[in-house]
């Protein structure tokens, strides 16, 4: 009953989810203005958890040769899928594109399913300072969403989708008031949705390029044919998505090939 295809919908939704992230920096200055250094906030994808059991290690050079994790940093991760029926259309409509270099077959693609995706940004740093750096080159871009166009089909290059990543909410926490020998952490979480959408396998099909209508009379005993009405494109080899005419020929039943 299924066919395969893989578009890698999720894998690229993921991919592009964090390339908006994947340029940030922080700068440091000192009491006049003057900027002393400048740090580009590292990326990965990865659960909050796991971030913090790493940040909140102490690491003894001694023993272990692990080394706690440099702050700032920010990591990001897929946290649900859910269907959106608000986003439902008609799911008779098909997209139909003619394959490049083909005159006799066409492809084409059921209507979309509508899914979101959730993202959750986590910004993790030791001064506040440098959190909200990050947090402030983000949030503007928001408002509340952020389009991107791609492409879903990496065969079809003129096939372009919109796809909205909306900003939910932004939560902080900071577990200053832990232990004396506890590091600081400094954590704000963003939470995002994306409107995505996937696609079914690519069906192809033969182009109608030759059409016939015979017609007969009624006879006694049985049906006469008279002729055959021939409709063809003009030129005969014109591309479907051409601007093109027909010809039409009268063919007699006694001619050859009627």
């Amino acid at each position: 009953m299924f066919n395969y295809f893989y578009h890698e919908r999720i894998r690229k939704s993921v991919a592009m989810f964090g390339s908006l992230f994947n340029g940030i920096y922080v700068l440091r200055k000192d009491s006049s203005g003057q900027v002393l250094s400048q740090v580009k906030v590292p990326l990965a994808y990865a659960p909050r958890e796991k971030f913090l059991d790493r940040i909140r290690e102490n690491p003894d050079l001694r023993e272990n040769s692990q080394v706690a994790v440099k702050l700032p940093r920010m990591s990001f991760e897929m946290t649900s899928l859910a269907y959106a029926p608000e986003r439902q259309l008609n799911k008779q409509i098909k997209f139909n594109y003619t394959t490049e270099g083909s005159i006799t077959s066409r492809d084409s693609i059921q209507q979309q399913c509508p899914y979101t995706l959730t993202f959750q940004l986590n910004v993790y740093a030791r001064q506040q300072d440098d959190a909200l750096q990050i947090v402030e080159q983000i949030i503007p871009y928001f408002n509340p969403q952020y389009s991107l166009t791609i492409k879903p089909f990496s065969g079809i290059s003129d096939f372009l989708e919109d796809v909205p990543i909306v900003l939910n909410g932004v939560t902080y926490s900071d577990d200053y008031e832990g232990v004396l020998e506890q590091r600081r952490t400094i954590i704000y979480t963003l939470d995002f949705s994306m409107h995505a959408s996937f696609f079914g396998p690519i069906e192809s099909s033969g182009i109608i390029r030759d059409v016939r209508n015979v017609l007969y009379t009624i006879g006694a005993d049985s049906d006469i044919k008279l002729e055959t009405i021939q409709v063809l494109p003009n030129p005969l080899g014109v591309s479907p998505d051409s601007d093109f005419g027909f010809t039409t020929n009268i063919i007699p039943a006694d001619s050859a090939g009627a």
